[in-house]
């Protein structure tokens, strides 16, 4: 009886995928056995394109902006002093920092190459946030139930991919779980529909 000899990583096994291989189309066993080079090599294929130093400028002064006009928003709001805060304190020195590393961005990122260009997946993140913006508009008027349930199922589904099964019931245990917590449990005045 002759004993087998162990291949390592799949290096040298005929199910094998060189560093070009064929992305996502590989099954769950062939991509277990890639090494990490392998899978370095498949990643570095499939990533998208390299944004650009337009685009990591852009994005930097859109950060600044951002910043700024949250420190201006922020002393609206009044800073008082460390031993007597106002709301605007703890605003202003997150903006303070935020503005700072926009600025950081926009001196040292011009040699970062790791930014990526907008595609498609990008619509993905601004429907993130548009949404979550809907639900804190709609909270004040009909509570938070209903639109963080919306928001849950969107996420969930659309930006997810989940099955509807497990997206309405992870949704409605999100919501259930909030409402016990924050309504039943420490009587918050959050605004609630029940």
């Amino acid at each position: 009886m002759q004993a087998a000899t162990p291949v390592p990583g799949g290096g040298s096994s005929p199910n094998a995928v060189s560093p070009a291989g064929n992305g996502s189309n590989l099954p769950a066993e062939e991509l277990d056995d890639l090494t990490p080079e392998q899978l370095a090599a498949q990643w570095e294929e499939e990533k998208p394109p390299a944004a650009g130093a337009l685009a990591n400028v852009a994005s930097s002064l859109v950060v600044i902006g951002v910043g700024v006009g949250a420190v201006v928003l922020s002393i609206a709001m009044g800073l008082g002093t460390p031993s007597a805060p106002q709301p605007g304190l703890w605003p202003f020195m997150i903006s303070c920092v935020l503005a700072a590393l926009g600025l950081f961005q926009l001196v040292m990122g011009r040699r970062n190459r790791d930014a990526e260009k907008f595609t498609r997946m990008s619509v993905a993140a601004l429907t993130g946030l548009v949404t979550l913006a809907a639900m804190v508009a709609l909270m004040p008027l009909i509570g938070f139930e209903l639109p963080a349930l919306v928001l849950c199922i969107i996420w969930m589904r659309f930006l997810g991919g989940e099955t509807w099964r497990s997206t309405l019931l992870v949704s409605a245990l999100v919501v259930a779980t909030f409402y016990g917590i924050f309504v039943l449990a420490l009587n918050t005045s959050i605004p609630h529909l029940f």
